[in-house]
């Protein structure tokens, strides 16, 4: 069963998809959101405060007061809002717990949806963006290892393929989890991640590593704990140049007894291309693809690195 088959779901503001749950009645649909990831995600939307009987359209509500711990009135009217919405939110994040979101879309600067640098007004009336919505805010603290991410912030391509790339990692660890424990099958979904943890977050990969390698001294529960918060925090940190660089480097080392001297060269060539910032990642990785297939390098075929997401999202044509 492929991931696409498996539904993956993905927790959305509803805005997002068209709905029309703003404050003044509208909605902000986001193409990508809609026409894109719709085709590999199945989105579970929500609206906070249509959810919470608000009304659409409906007066405007913004933080105020303390940045910890801010309260959601009306600007018109300074109706309090925050205690109903603060039940709500604990109420509908305990509905989501069993839905097994593998990720969510957050509103951007929504009261309620926001997932950072949301304003909220001081005793001055001057807002200062450093507050989080009070759903935003909840769902990162309730479920600490969801990939959670905002649409603007998809416009960027690192940012974009970080975020689409954690909830695919995320959804294939809870795959691992929700199996009946198996320690030869933790070790080898470790195996199979090598190479994108280490694109990721070398560090955290040796940690890793050494947890897997103690895997015997752990009882199921305290292993998934631990590998989780573990796998979750290195695949946070975004990949960079230098270090695709040195996986690219890494795998091209199984293929030194098989490659003529002059195929070695020309995939050395496309890689310092990529570093130099002339190609996409995905000229040398394909390359090199092509060669482990030829040559039928099993380690490096069974690689999650090689294809992390579908090609058909495009992600690494742009980094």
């Amino acid at each position: 069963m492929t991931e696409k088959e498996m539904q993956i779901k993905v927790g959305v503001s509803a805005c997002l998809l068209g709905q029309k749950v703003r404050y003044d009645g509208g909605h902000k649909r986001d193409r990508y959101v809609t026409d894109v990831l719709s085709d590999y995600f199945k989105f579970v939307a929500v609206c906070p405060e249509v959810e919470l009987g608000m009304g659409a359209p409906r007066e405007a509500v913004r933080l105020e007061g303390e940045v910890d711990k801010p309260r959601m009135v009306g600007t018109k009217t300074g109706a309090d809002w925050t205690g109903r919405m603060n039940a709500f939110v604990r109420k509908r994040l305990e509905e989501l717990a069993p839905v097994n979101l593998s990720g969510y879309i957050l509103k951007k600067g929504s009261p309620s949806c926001g997932m950072e640098r949301v304003k909220v007004y001081g005793s001055k009336g001057v807002p200062a963006r450093t507050g989080r919505g009070l759903f935003g805010g909840a769902l990162v603290k309730r479920f600490p290892l969801l990939p959670v991410e905002e649409e603007g912030r998809l416009n960027d391509p690192r940012l974009r393929e970080n975020f689409i790339a954690r909830v695919f990692a995320f959804h294939r660890l809870q795959g691992l989890f929700a199996a009946e424990f198996s320690r030869v099958a933790a070790v080898d979904f470790h195996r199979v991640h090598k190479y994108l943890l280490l694109s990721h977050n070398p560090e955290k990969y040796k940690e890793m590593g050494r947890l897997v390698a103690g895997i015997k001294k752990f009882t199921p529960s305290k292993f998934k704990e631990k590998y989780g918060e573990l796998f979750m925090s290195a695949m946070s940190y975004r990949t960079t140049t230098s270090k695709n660089v040195n996986v690219l480097h890494h795998m091209l080392g199984f293929l030194k007894k098989d490659l003529v001297p002059g195929d070695k060269l020309y995939i050395l060539d496309q890689i310092e291309d990529y570093r130099q910032g002339l190609v996409p990642l995905v000229v040398p990785l394909t390359l090199l693809k092509h060669y482990v297939e030829k040559f039928n390098i099993e380690y490096i075929a069974d690689q999650v690195y090689l294809n992390p997401h579908p090609k058909e999202l495009m992600l690494r044509n742009h980094i």
